[in-house]
């Protein structure tokens, strides 16, 4: 294994991620790569998708561009043998597991009338049965690693009537992923695993905004993946014993690390903070 061009308080530790080929996951192994981590990517895009850029295969190899070691694995995290595999495979690569992130993640914001069961079905395998079953099957590899951490990218459970009945069926499904992991915190505390969610304050310019939520329009006034990407990686420092349970808001832990301006964060530059469009699920 080649050493990384770069060092920082990540280099040589190991995040297994599921999704990654784009996005908010790909932001955070490439933020992570540049300190010279290793990235494990379980994801399904083999082959490049007519509407989505970027495979598993090309996030592999931006991540060696950016300074870190990659292992694309293709498959699907509602398989219980391709998390296995996957588990053992990022083992095997790279000697351990330090940090699992539950980054994949389906949405879909019709109404209950509205939504397919099929979609429905989908949701909650990604988002709920997906987080449980990799960060489980990581626990035995996390117990060995000196600051292990579970990151997941979803929401407080603020169960007001305005979102709870907004969307009830993705509701349930980025909930449920929350709930798994706040229990996985308080399960294995005694194990010093430390589990968090994080989730912006507003939109994020990724090819979900544009195509399923608002198009260009909501584009033009959401921040960079670059944000939460920053965000996730002081989680990642943070010491697991101690950061634990907690459902963190991406801009609360930046100004906690003593960022005061976000304006390099704006999808379109010069956009004020107060025209910024704000994420779902916060109040």
């Amino acid at each position: 294994m080649s050493s990384p061009s770069s060092a920082g308080p990540l280099a040589g530790r190991t995040i297994l991620m599921s999704g990654g080929s784009r996005g908010i996951g790909l932001a955070i192994a490439l933020r992570a790569a540049a300190d010279g981590a290793n990235i494990a990517l379980l994801a399904k895009t083999d082959t490049p998708h007519p509407r989505l850029e970027g495979t598993v295969h090309t996030a592999a190899q931006q991540i060696r561009d950016a300074g870190g070691q990659a292992l694309p694995l293709v498959g699907d995290v509602r398989n219980d043998d391709d998390i296995t595999e996957a588990v053992l495979k990022t083992q095997g690569e790279f000697g351990g597991i330090d940090i699992v992130v539950n980054n994949a993640s389906v949405i879909d914001l019709s109404g209950s009338l509205d939504l397919a069961a099929k979609k429905y079905d989908l949701m909650q395998d990604v988002n709920v049965r997906g987080t449980f079953l990799l960060s489980r099957a990581a626990v035995p590899a996390l117990r060995d690693s000196a600051n292990p951490h579970i990151l997941s990218l979803s929401p407080p459970l603020n169960i007001t009537p305005k979102w709870l009945g907004a969307h009830t069926g993705y509701t349930l499904a980025k909930y449920g992923m929350t709930m798994v992991t706040l229990g996985l915190a308080a399960e294995f505390a005694g194990d010093g695993i430390a589990a968090n969610t994080l989730w912006p304050r507003t939109t994020i310019a990724t090819a979900a905004v544009q195509n399923v939520l608002g198009g260009d329009q909501l584009m033009k006034v959401s921040r960079t993946p670059e944000v939460y990407a920053d965000a996730a990686y002081q989680v990642m420092l943070q010491p697991s014993r101690e950061y634990t349970g907690q459902t963190l808001v991406v801009e609360d832990v930046l100004e906690a690390a003593g960022a005061t301006d976000f304006s390099r964060y704006a999808a379109v530059p010069g956009t004020p903070d107060d025209r910024l469009y704000p994420d779902i699920f916060l109040d």
